[in-house]
């Protein structure tokens, strides 16, 4: 079983990748919360995998809380897949350090390197640089699935950076998943997909337009990057530096 949360498909593809050569399943982690399923049996030796991006040089909230309450029955190998932009910071040894909260212990750790879809700060509007990258990572990704059949263990993340580094950027996540930072323009048609969509239903439509009511949210960005408008902005530059969606998979 693959557990994973993602916002613009990076980290479900790798998901669906590794669950295909695993011949297994795969669960959303928001679905999971959602239904407040987290108690799982699982088969002897059996491999069992998280992936979720990096967020902040950490971890998304919503996977935070994911591992703090998950059960996990059984002795299995478990893993853990960042996917990441520039780099993991220490997302694999924060993600550790919550699932020992509920009793368990990540076996391996693992990057992906993918398009960074934070558009505040990174430009994905060149189209052939942002597939360059997605090819590139899909070699990382035969990788990670050849070490996970073997049942390799310890961390072997790339591009991480010091814990107090880490930390000082991950406690900046707070201020920057306000939802006042969004900003609504007037080519919104009213679809209600952001709402639909948003893992933190942080989203409501009213009189036709979506309206954040929630002063904080996970920032997956998933609403600017799925309008089909393009009518959602966070900031002075993410209308310059695109939308992004995994062109494999569907989100």
């Amino acid at each position: 079983m693959i557990f994973y949360f993602s916002a613009t498909g990076n980290s479900k593809y790798v998901a669906e990748s590794v669950a295909k050569e695993l011949s297994t399943c795969t669960v959303d982690i928001v679905k999971c919360i959602d239904d407040n399923s987290f108690e799982y049996n699982f088969e002897e030796n059996e491999a069992v995998g998280i992936v979720a991006p990096t967020y902040f040089w950490g971890i998304p909230k919503n996977v935070k809380e994911f591992l703090t309450k998950v059960a996990m029955q059984g002795h299995i190998y478990l893993f853990y897949i960042s996917t990441y932009g520039t780099t993991t910071g220490q997302s694999g040894n924060m993600a550790d350090k919550f699932l020992k909260e509920s009793g368990q212990h990540i076996d391996a750790m693992f990057s992906i390197r993918m398009p960074d879809v934070w558009t505040p700060h990174f430009d994905l509007s060149d189209r052939e640089k942002v597939k360059a990258r997605n090819n590139g990572a899909e070699a990382e990704i035969v990788e990670v699935i050849n070490k996970v059949k073997r049942r390799v263990t310890g961390n072997h993340m790339r591009n991480k950076m010091p814990m107090f580094a880490a930390r000082i950027s991950y406690s900046m996540y707070g201020n920057q998943s306000k939802t006042s930072h969004f900003v609504l323009e007037d080519s919104c048609v009213g679809c209600g997909y952001c709402a639909k969509k948003c893992p933190a239903n942080a989203i409501e439509m009213k009189e036709n337009k979506p309206v954040w009511v929630k002063k904080q949210c996970i920032m997956c960005l998933g609403c600017l990057h799925r309008c089909p408008k393009f009518a959602i902005q966070y900031g002075k530059n993410t209308k310059k530096h695109g939308q992004y969606l995994n062109p494999n998979t569907k989100v």
